[in-house]
């Protein structure tokens, strides 16, 4: 070969160069393509973007570690919603019964999705704007509408790590502040506050001293300061944990995934030592069989699945982006799932059996409360003693005796028992009460741990644990929302996270007004459920139905070195599309048949009052589950009608010079053309290139030609020498 040959010169430069096709095929001695790193790029203006997103790849950040990889997808996996509302969802739909169509759906929905997501983004490495752009374009939406989902929920997901952090470093004090009723004093005279001794201490400590809240969403109150500090708190820390990417991330989370497993592993221990602990752990293992029937329990069911895997936010895939491509992910989405479902289980005996605990005590309390009553009658010959069993010793009580005494006085006062005021005291009536969310967390949870021995090491322990498990879940779905633009669109990391978090925090004003806890309300219970439904099923449509489930089935095979089990085709192609398709018809016709509403704390009452969202809060509601979804038919329409690219135009190769080139002339003619064009798609490498760099929105992506046989692609490279070049 000439020294002065264009080959000989690339062969001793490390510049990156961009060549037309025709150039490249000119009098020129053909290159070794599995050594070089090429890439097809679109016309000049997207020639040195795409070229330097291939040296990009390159340098693509990677998890330290495998250990360091799991704990992420942990992290972000296992949050909040495990502590609280795997609890009372099982509390309400069964107990033991609601376990059923869990683990069915998280068999046939929640592993083959999580599968998948980890798959396409540790093939891919690239966002979700990226992955979903790559696999089909029409369909590019689905990654905006996932970014916008992960900023609804992380608006208010960190709203509730600053009440985490108030009621932190409230716990500092021994007795805790929410175990008694303030007193109010005028003059001489002490009373009890009246709002607090028509609830309870940690009730009012709630709503009054942490929330002040309002009495309806149309109130706002204004700011409350205390939790605007928390607010600001929690966002600093989160900025810190995510501002370097993965390399500051990743540290965290050795802390913030493990430490709950030891707060949990303490407080099973200090639950099963608690007296009434085993009668709240039988209570919610005792399943009621006829819930399994009920459209509704599978439905809610379903959404736990969803949000316990963090299907459809991003995260998922971002975190996947930074692997290896020789990654185990099909062993990764077993791990994790089976370490959420344990964690789910775990929390929900550590909750029953405090939850136990306390139901014994507010039982022997209205025992208490309804003998007193009763010597009350008695002494002003109201009742006659004659209702009394010989054996009842009102001095030394028990639940039995008095639910005996009860029976007798109901069944010989029959006329006039209502009048007495008289309870039935009975254990199950108090662990049948559920408590949902916040109020299982804030109220039930923190009642309970004012009878702990050292409560305020309780608490704080509880608390950081909260902190923890929102912060974990915090990182996935930052990185939900900056790895896809950061990947699309070239900006700063850092001064764009940071721009995040301040922006955040800012727009988070609105859930820290005395009114905030229904806006929380709002965006926690609708404006993310359904709009996440529908990413989840486009997902599995486009990989299942437009990529091709065997084509994609056989990618998996190169990537994992084995081939995965066919029960995956199964639930991808058929299975989860269908049952998805029923949970997004089922989540329509619930919020048209009931109106949304919320549990609003009325201050004159002391009390909770289910109120529907007035008119311009539905309004609201509405536009945000429009805006959610509205990228994925504008990007749709745009493609469809070509008034936006999808990379199918002119083609170029980009490559970095320096590569080692070998003659392969023994190409037969025309090869070079096929090799560049696959004119011939069965002499094509693969039905998919494998590599295909993505250009974003707007610029044109590669390997897309109308009119291919095989569907999407009309050109196609084998390449090999980065990371990415087996997809």
């Amino acid at each position: 070969m000439p020294k002065n040959s264009k080959v000989t010169q690339r062969e001793h430069s490390n510049e990156h160069v961009t060549e037309s096709v025709a150039d490249l095929l000119a009098l020129e001695e053909p290159v070794d393509y599995k050594q070089s790193i090429l890439n097809v790029a679109g016309e000049a203006g997207g020639k040195q973007k795409a070229a330097d997103e291939e040296l990009e790849a390159e340098d693509r950040p990677a998890w330290n570690s495998k250990l360091q990889y799991i704990l992420a997808q942990i992290g972000f996996s296992v949050g909040l919603g495990n502590i609280w509302r795997f609890p009372y969802l099982c509390q309400k739909n069964g107990g033991g019964a609601y376990l059923v169509p869990y683990l069915v759906l998280l068999v046939i929905i929640g592993i083959p999705l999580f599968f998948l997501e980890l798959a396409v983004g540790q093939r891919i490495r690239r966002g979700s704007i990226g992955v979903w752009h790559y696999v089909c374009p029409r369909l590019g939406g689905i990654g905006f509408s996932s970014c916008i989902v992960c900023l609804f929920v992380g608006l208010y997901y960190n709203v509730i790590i600053g009440w985490s952090i108030f009621y932190f470093f409230k716990s500092f004090q021994y007795p805790l502040p929410w175990s008694e009723c303030p007193v109010i004093r005028n003059g001489t005279v002490a009373v009890v506050e009246a709002e607090c001794e028509k609830s309870s201490a940690t009730t009012y400590f709630w709503y009054r001293e942490a929330l002040d809240i309002s009495n309806s969403i149309s109130e706002s109150g204004g700011l409350n300061w205390k939790m605007t500090l928390c607010l600001l708190v929690a966002w600093s820390i989160v900025g810190m944990a995510v501002v370097k990417g993965i390399q500051s991330s990743g540290k965290v989370m050795y802390f913030s995934s493990l430490f709950p497993y030891v707060v949990l592993a303490c407080f099973l221990v200090r639950g099963l030592l608690l007296r009434g602990a085993v009668d709240g752990i039988l209570h919610m293992f005792t399943p009621k069989l006829d819930k399994m029937l009920d459209p509704q329990v599978w439905r809610e069911a379903a959404t736990q699945v969803f949000f316990a895997l963090g299907l459809g936010f991003g995260g998922v895939i971002a975190f996947s982006s930074y692997n290896k491509q020789d990654n185990n992910c099909h062993f990764d989405a077993a791990l994790v799932s089976f370490i959420n479902f344990f964690t789910s289980v775990l929390a929900t005996l550590v909750v029953f059996a405090v939850l136990g605990f306390k139901a014994n005590i507010m039982n022997e309390k209205c025992v208490v409360e309804n003998a007193e009553k009763i010597l009350g009658y008695l002494h002003t010959n109201i009742l006659s003693r004659d209702l009394i069993p010989p054996h009842v010793n009102f001095s030394h009580l028990t639940a039995k005796d008095y639910t005996e005494m009860y029976k007798v006085i109901r069944a010989v006062k029959e006329d006039r028992f209502a009048s007495l005021g008289l309870d039935p005291c009975l254990l199950e009536d108090e662990l049948d009460k559920s408590v949902q969310g916040t109020g299982l967390a804030f109220i039930a949870f923190t009642e309970a741990m004012t009878h702990f021995p050292a409560s305020p090491f309780w608490s704080v322990m509880f608390f950081l644990m909260l902190i923890n498990l929102g912060l974990g879940s915090m990182i996935g779905t930052m990185a939900g929302i900056t790895t896809p633009i950061i990947d699309t669109f070239k900006v700063p990391k850092e001064m764009f996270t940071v721009g995040c978090c301040v922006f955040a925090f800012f727009v988070g004003l609105l859930f820290v007004q005395r009114s905030g806890n229904y806006f929380v309300t709002m965006f926690d219970d609708y404006s993310a459920t359904l709009p996440l439904t529908v990413i989840v099923i486009l997902e599995n449509i486009a990989v299942a139905w437009i990529y091709g489930t065997k084509k994609f089935m056989q990618e998996l095979t190169e990537m994992l070195g084995f081939r995965p089990y066919r029960f995956y085709f199964y639930m991808w192609k058929f299975v989860s599309p269908l049952c998805m398709a029923v949970l997004t018809t089922a989540s329509v016709i619930q919020l048209g048949v009931t109106p949304p509403g919320y549990s609003a704390w009325i201050k004159e009452e002391a009390a909770e009052r289910y109120l529907y969202f007035p008119n311009w809060a539905m309004a609201l509601l509405i536009t945000l589950i429009v805006v959610a979804t509205l990228p994925i038919p504008v990007v749709f329409v745009l493609r469809h009608f070509h008034l936006l690219s999808d990379g199918s135009n002119t083609l170029s190769v980009s490559y970095k010079k320096g590569r080692m080139m070998k003659d392969i002339s023994n190409l037969e003619e025309n090869d070079e053309t096929r090799f560049i064009l696959s004119k011939v798609p069965s002499e094509a490498p693969s039905p998919m290139p494998t590599h295909r760099s993505y250009l974003g929105p707007g610029s044109t992506s590669p390997l897309e030609t109308s009119g291919n046989p095989n569907g999407r692609y009309g050109s196609s490279y084998l390449l090999a020498g980065t990371p990415e070049s087996e997809l």
